[in-house]
């Protein structure tokens, strides 16, 4: 019980003495350049990522899809290319 309130009161000065050292402002600094550096790079999310990308997938499909079927209209004996393989999503 006195070794838990000891941790408890050195921890709180820890704290305390790192939130009023220059340590915190450099942190802040260090967050607002690399924030204004990602800002300028034009990055997108995850989500707007995923979300292209699910975009794309269906396009090489129904290209695949248009290419057969104009082969198949000409008369063609060639083989349509197929689109290229998109490897499924991880997570």
């Amino acid at each position: 019980m006195i070794g838990k309130k000891i941790f408890e009161e050195v921890s709180a000065k820890v704290s305390e003495t790192i939130a009023n050292s220059p340590a915190k402002d450099v942190e802040k600094n260090v967050k607002a350049l690399l924030g204004s550096a990602f800002n300028r790079m034009d990055l997108v999310t995850r989500e707007e990522f995923d979300i292209q990308q699910q975009v794309l997938i269906k396009t090489r499909t129904k290209l695949a899809e248009l290419e057969a079927r104009l082969a198949k209209l000409e008369g063609g004996t060639a083989e349509p290319q197929e689109a290229a393989e998109v490897p499924e999503q991880t997570e």
